[in-house]
């Protein structure tokens, strides 16, 4: 790991004399007009300042606080994702406020600061989501484009699917059809086998119903159990910059600064009664006061804030753009009193149900972290070949369920998914386990399954803790704050349990271990989320779209700052509800929108 490190900081060192890469701001050319500086390169940052810099005649600035990370062997190889947590040196490491609904533990809130933003360190699955999530984003905020056949064209822009790196047949594994084959982002299916995947699809068909299988869980209707499908391709991530960024650093118009935090935005006028805001200040680490030296730039048309749903709303807070009162308690002028910013925080929560492997061999996961010699083979299969489990996600396999409608549970509360095609609960099984979760038993095989709740009711915050930039915020997400979500995980537990339950399983699995097994009872099981429960890292709603007229939200359905000119924000901080799954697909297909609408100069409002 440390040799991947040192040809990483080698390999950043050789890059930055390229003219459209800079790693100091002084280097970056002031004399040169900036149309877009975009803040932050995530799936939404990257994206966007892709497509704006397709006009040679544009010139576009993405700002990126991390570092590169291009050819770091943690990052690249996607076996080895779940090594990235809790801490790595490309993430900004935060940790949440305690909380109440997990025993008041502070949970470990990881965040990408590095180029390509948390798509570099992600488990890489790729899923659309429902299409009644898009339907109710378009119905809420009055715009047709958010709804699913409006976005359904841009998957073609966006994904390239391609051969698993075992060129097996995937006929009944994923339909071609629907997928996009010359867009940016390599999707591919994993490319080794997975001990446990034959007793995954022999239960999905012996159980059927809830669990039988689907053909493709990304044609609109996600329910049931399928081969995951990720973002790899030829055995190695393909996140937001190696997709977006990386191919077009040859581009005149398109320049990056990375190690560099944007500080504040800056007012730079007024166009009637709204204040416009273009300006970025930004600095690369604290001194004096706060921060220096310090560094401006103001954009022609547009600052885009991309940097995520923790980030985007603690710099607009910082800048003045949120609830008066609270700007006024930290000493921050306000530009313009919007209380929704930082407010609404959703987030999925999810549990871990393990269970002992029968046979050593039918654990894949755990010797990484305790046989050094399995890691160093896996490794050097992986670095030389480009084949055997290293070029796969961990999630070879994922369910999607829903709760059915004559549950209890909707006795007393409303349905909180969008509608019948999305789901509230997943699993995601896994041969073995990995430290984040716990250190690793020095012995013993296991299968592990996640359950995860993704219609989640609980609502947290992002709001500041201090006005010095380089504090980290309060992040809040409330998890479990609800009768229902505890409901919800519960269920979720139980299903896991339903589900192993099949004969299929039988002689492969002896039963729950590591605590588990002394879980029985509705209580015992609540109370086992509440000790071991952990985020699935998918923060949304800190910067909330809603309708023009709308009273609530942070931005229009175009993604422009309510009252403020000069200001967009595109990423998931703008979702108005969580999506049904996982979120980096539907930030790219929001990402590619905005720059449709920006390039095409229309407006919402």
């Amino acid at each position: 790991m440390s040799l991947a490190l040192s040809t990483f900081i080698l390999v950043a060192c050789i890059v930055a004399t390229r003219a459209a890469l800079y790693t100091n701001p002084a280097d970056i050319p002031f004399w040169k007009t900036y149309d877009y500086v975009v803040v932050g390169s995530g799936p939404g940052g990257s994206a966007v300042a892709a497509r704006l810099s397709e006009d040679p005649r544009v010139n576009v600035l993405v700002i990126e606080a991390g570092v590169r990370g291009k050819g770091v062997v943690e990052i690249d190889m996607p076996l080895l994702a779940p090594y990235l947590l809790p801490s790595s040196p490309f993430d900004w490491n935060y940790t949440t406020i305690p909380q109440p609904g997990l025993d008041n533990r502070n949970i470990s809130y990881n965040r990408g600061k590095v180029l390509g933003g948390s798509s570099k360190l992600n488990w890489m699955a790729w899923t659309r989501g429902p299409r009644d999530d898009y339907d109710r984003f378009a119905k809420y905020t009055g715009d047709e484009g958010w709804s699913w056949d409006s976005i359904l064209p841009l998957w073609q822009k966006i994904e390239r699917l391609v051969a698993p790196v075992d060129h097996h047949n995937v006929t009944g594994e994923v339909d071609p059809s629907i997928h996009g084959l010359h867009g940016a982002v390599n999707i591919s299916l994993n490319g080794a086998r997975f001990p446990t995947d034959r007793p995954l699809l022999d239960a999905a068909t012996e159980l059927g119903g809830e669990f039988g299988p689907v053909v493709d869980n990304n044609a609109g209707n996600p329910l049931g159990l399928a081969w995951a499908q990720c973002s790899i391709g030829g055995g190695s991530r393909h996140d937001a910059a190696t997709s977006y960024i990386e191919p077009i650093l040859s581009r005149h118009n398109l320049d990056v600064l990375v190690g560099t935090q944007v500080t504040k935005l800056i007012r730079t006028g007024h166009d009637g009664d709204h204040p416009v805001v273009r300006g970025v200040q930004f600095a690369q680490s604290r001194s004096g006061e706060h921060c220096g030296p310090k560094h401006f730039l103001t954009a022609a048309r547009e600052v885009i804030l991309s940097a995520g749903s923790v980030n985007t709303p603690h710099l607009l807070l910082l800048s003045g753009i949120g609830s008066r009162s609270d700007l006024e308690s930290f000493g921050i002028p306000s530009i313009i009193n919007l209380p929704d910013v930082g407010q609404h925080l959703i987030d999925h929560i999810a549990v871990s149900v393990p269970f002992a492997a029968a046979k050593p061999e039918d654990d894949a996961l755990s010797d990484l972290a305790r046989n050094a010699t399995y890691l160093n083979e896996t490794l050097a299969e992986w670095q030389t070949e480009r084949r055997g489990i290293g070029t796969n996600s961990v999630l070879g396999i994922i369910q999607f369920l829903r709760i059915p409608e004559t549950n209890s549970i909707f006795l007393t509360h409303p349905d909180p998914s969008s509608g019948p095609t999305a789901p509230h609960i997943e699993l995601l099984p896994k041969p073995g386990t990995y430290p984040f979760l716990g250190p690793v038993p020095s012995e013993g095989a296991f299968t592990l399954f996640t359950a995860a709740l993704v219609s989640p009711t609980s609502r947290g915050s992002v709001t500041l803790s201090s006005n010095d930039p380089f504090t980290q915020p309060l992040i809040n997400p409330n998890f479990l704050s609800t009768a229902f979500d505890v409901a919800a995980l519960r269920y979720a537990v139980r299903s896991v349990q339903r589900f192993v339950s099949a004969s299929a399983w039988k002689g492969f699995i002896t039963g729950p271990t590591l605590g588990f097994e002394d879980v029985h009872t509705d209580d015992e099981v609540d109370a086992w989320a509440r000790q071991k429960a952990f985020t699935v890292w998918h923060p949304v709603g800190t910067a909330r779209m809603a309708g023009c007229e709308a009273a609530e939200g942070v931005v229009n359905p175009d993604l422009t700052v309510k009252g403020v000119k000069g200001l967009r924000v595109v990423d998931a901080s703008v979702f108005p509800f969580i999506p049904a799954g996982h979120t980096q697909a539907v930030v790219y297909a929001f990402a590619e929108r905005a720059a449709e609408l920006i390039k095409n100069g229309r407006s919402s409002c």
